[in-house]
């Protein structure tokens, strides 16, 4: 069986790595992504700067089939993804015709100047391909393996609406849990052994404490349900209190 497709996704942004707000964009492609078959196995955040945007676009898109990328696509200054993806591939980028038209339609729709600023938006890197934003007009676009969106929730999650049935994905990513009233220190060897058993699946460790108790939720991921139930039985067995 193939392997499934791999993803990475670059947070762009000052506001998000000064704390001024929290990014949500990377929780939500991270289970859309999983149910579509694609691993995500990198996130990135950097800041409204073109050198780290170019050399974090090229590290991840060389490393992974998929990058998806949230913030800096809008009308400001500090708005400078556009631009720094197309350097990164070694393209220019212009205001093209179709996003203008498409922005200017929306701007006299709702009566708003389409000013030079929100015409900043209709800026598309050579070869790339539009992303529908059903919500706000302005488009994010595709250029080879980089999905480039917006960083405002309710429109990266549409954008990503429009980008995933266009994708090949792989078999679904499943998951089974079992709590174990237990410190990972009593369970990590047995938990060890099993997993190596196992290189097929991805197995985790995940602890809390409740009312003053240690404990762990121990999760087995995988394509194939039937191993995942073995697996998962063999699980019980060690840890026969488990629920």
């Amino acid at each position: 069986m193939p392997a499934n497709p791999t993803a990475a996704m670059l947070v762009i942004g000052d506001e998000i790595l000064s704390g001024r707000t929290r990014d949500g964009n990377s929780h939500f492609l991270a289970g859309e992504l999983t149910r579509h078959g694609i691993r995500l196995c990198e996130i990135r955040c950097v800041a409204d700067d073109r050198e780290a945007i170019v050399s974090a676009v090229n590290a991840l898109r060389e490393r992974w089939d998929h990058l998806f990328t949230s913030g800096g696509i809008g009308p400001t200054h500090d708005d400078i993804t556009a631009e720094s993806v197309a350097e990164a591939f070694g393209v220019p980028i212009s205001v093209r015709q179709d996003a203008y038209d498409l922005l200017a339609a929306h701007y006299a729709r709702t009566g708003l100047e389409f000013n030079e600023a929100r015409q900043r938006m209709a800026r598309i890197p050579e070869g790339a391909t539009l992303i529908d934003n059903p919500v706000s007009t302005a488009p994010g676009f595709t250029l080879g393996n980089v999905h480039v969106m917006a960083g405002v929730p309710n429109i990266f999650q549409a954008m990503v609406a429009s980008v995933m049935p266009t994708l090949t994905g792989g078999e679904p990513l499943l998951s089974q849990t079992l709590r174990v009233d237990r410190g990972e220190g009593e369970i990590a060897g047995p938990f060890a052994t099993l997993a190596a058993e196992y290189p097929d699946l991805q197995m985790g460790s995940y602890p809390f404490i409740q009312n003053g108790a240690y404990g762990s939720n121990l999760v087995i991921r995988g394509t194939d349900p039937g191993r995942i139930s073995e697996a998962m039985m063999r699980l019980a067995v060690l840890f026969p209190q488990a629920r």
